[in-house]
């Protein structure tokens, strides 16, 4: 990592092992925020200086039992954070592992790890011990604050992983009152008032683990400027959020995508979010967006799917965006979702290693077809095998530039990611003659069957359109007579039966709507599909079925 001054995280760990300088994308700054000081702190940004801002007493984490305010959560994460420097002897640049589902313990959680100046390393709430322990072991924590429901993975996990010293659990009860023993009551003793650690703007706020839809997780790395710089480009131009908005949503805070919608780009705006008390189903989720009032959304397209027909029943009169990311979306779903709530929903492509949203539309900037236009701070382009942009409406693979960029912990993944300063998210896009970026398919998942190029999506949007379809995805497999062939893996609605000539009626309502060569040749009918915990598809599983 390039170094003008000391940095304040003493423990250089993960610092020592960042990608050479000269592997590091180009970062850019269209913008001149806070974010460029160089001194820097994330949390002391966010939290400490709502006052200066005139949002100290605003709400700013809601679940059904409680609401609290800015000055409230800071309150309380300066008591955490006291807690890890005095209790448990951490020092800046140390790790910490965080478990839990979303939750405003969480949240308090995360946020005290990062004003220490500590780095947060969370963890979606399904992975198992062997999954844990991977991480465990490469990101080498001696603390992990988790949610009491869910220790007993992460106990095993520590059984095999002795660096892992100190499980602090929240949410521990002794019967109907707090056990001693639970960080909550750890931490009320100490002094509400903490003077957040003098992080360099370069210094690590967390460690973002992939989510796995390619096979083995990887560990991307952002500074406390990354995740600032981030809140200046998205956030500003295109979501908009004010103090008045209360978000809602589905994404783990372990995933990025969560992490900014539900957290970050919320206290940046001034804006609270809402933690249900027990995960979401599309029915529950548009129960409480009515109940709460909320105005902002964020799940995945699958998810807007399942939601539509409560949506369109119930209706949704308090709110104004739906924001989706996290996979393609479908042109079916955007119009199945228009027409149950009569939002436009807003469309964008980020990344874990990126930390957020870089190609977006909203509104009337929306275009059917296409994700959106790059969004301002951000520079994006589709190129060749050899890094020369190909022309208007030609195939290639996606590079991006911005504010942020991929830096992966000890990974020689890195090389390929990032090559000359740009960013390879893995993407194939077609950018049209008004600049609109229209998705492909992961570059990987592109189909080439006898000469053509096919998209998964595509053929996914075309089977979705098929009223005994519910959930659909699509891979090339090999062949020795096309090299590829189409195929079709099909989660068929509870009336509909999987049979034969259900599979001749899709395969003529593909040909009827797309080129008739992007047909599925194969039909495979099953239960569910394969998806990581951020609810993303796992082609990678699919590619393995006989």
């Amino acid at each position: 990592m390039p170094k003008t001054h000391a940095s304040a995280q003493v423990d250089s760990f993960i610092r020592d092992r960042l990608p050479l300088t000269e592997q590091w994308p180009i970062l850019q700054y269209a913008f001149a925020p806070s974010a460029l000081s160089n001194q820097l702190n994330l949390v002391e940004e966010l939290l400490d200086k709502a006052k200066d801002k005139g949002y100290a007493n605003n709400p700013l984490l809601r679940s059904d039992a409680i609401t609290f305010s800015y000055a409230q959560v800071n309150e309380r994460v300066n008591r955490i954070a006291h807690y890890l420097i005095e209790d448990l002897g951490l020092v800046p640049g140390n790790r910490v592992l965080l478990r839990g589902g979303n939750s405003i313990g969480l949240a308090l959680c995360w946020l005290a790890v990062v004003k220490a100046g500590l780095i947060a390393v969370a963890t979606m709430p399904l992975l198992r011990a062997t999954e844990l322990g991977d991480i465990i072991a490469k990101a080498q924590p001696s603390v992990a604050l988790c949610d009491a429901k869910l220790r007993n993975e992460l106990t095993l996990a520590q059984q095999q992983h002795t660096v892992l010293a100190n499980i602090v659990c929240f949410g521990l009860m002794n019967g109907l009152q707090p056990d001693a023993q639970d960080l909550g009551v750890l931490v009320a003793t100490k002094s509400g008032k903490f003077t957040a650690c003098k992080t360099l703007a370069t210094d690590i706020a967390l460690m973002a683990f992939t989510s796995g839809t390619t096979g083995k997780p990887k560990a991307a790395v952002h500074t406390h400027r990354d995740v600032l710089a981030a809140c200046e480009a998205w956030p500003r131009f295109v979501l908009q959020a004010t103090p008045d908005d209360i978000v809602i949503g589905s994404p783990p805070l372990a995933f990025t995508f969560g992490l900014g919608g539900l957290l970050i780009f919320p206290m940046w705006a001034g804006a609270s979010v809402y933690f249900p008390a027990a995960p979401y189903t599309p029915e529950t989720m548009v129960g409480i967006i009515n109940n709460i009032g909320a105005t902002i959304c964020y799940t995945a397209p699958t998810f807007y799917r399942q939601m539509a027909a409560f949506a369109k029943e119930r209706g949704l009169p308090k709110l104004r965006i739906s924001v989706s990311a996290g996979e393609a979306l479908p042109d079916a779903t955007r119009q199945l979702w228009k027409q149950a709530t009569g939002l436009e929903m807003l469309d964008g492509i980020g990344a874990t290693e990126m930390f957020h949203i870089f190609i977006s539309a909203a509104g009337k900037d929306v275009k059917a077809g296409a994700i959106g236009k790059v969004v301002p701070g951000y520079t994006a382009k589709v190129v060749d095998d050899a890094g020369n942009e190909v022309p208007r409406g030609t195939v290639g693979k996606l590079a991006v530039i911005g504010p942020t960029g991929c830096k992966y912990f000890d990974d020689a993944r890195q090389l390929k990611y990032v090559k000359n300063g740009w960013n390879y998210p893995g993407d194939a896009f077609i950018q049209d003659d008004e600049g609109y970026f229209c998705y492909q398919a992961r570059d990987d998942d592109m189909i080439i069957t006898a000469g053509y190029n096919v998209g998964a999506p595509e053929v996914e949007d075309a089977l979705l359109k098929h009223p005994a379809v519910a959930e659909a995805a699509v891979i090339g497999q090999k062949d020795d007579e096309r090299g590829m062939v189409v195929r079709a893996f099909v989660v068929l609605k509870p009336d509909q039966t999987a049979n034969d000539a259900m599979v001749k009626i899709l395969q003529d309502h593909v040909k009827a709507a797309i080129a008739p060569y992007k047909y599925p040749r194969i039909v495979s009918f099953v239960d569910k599909l394969p998806r990581t915990e951020t609810g993303k598809l796992q082609r990678f599983k699919l590619k393995q079925e006989k």
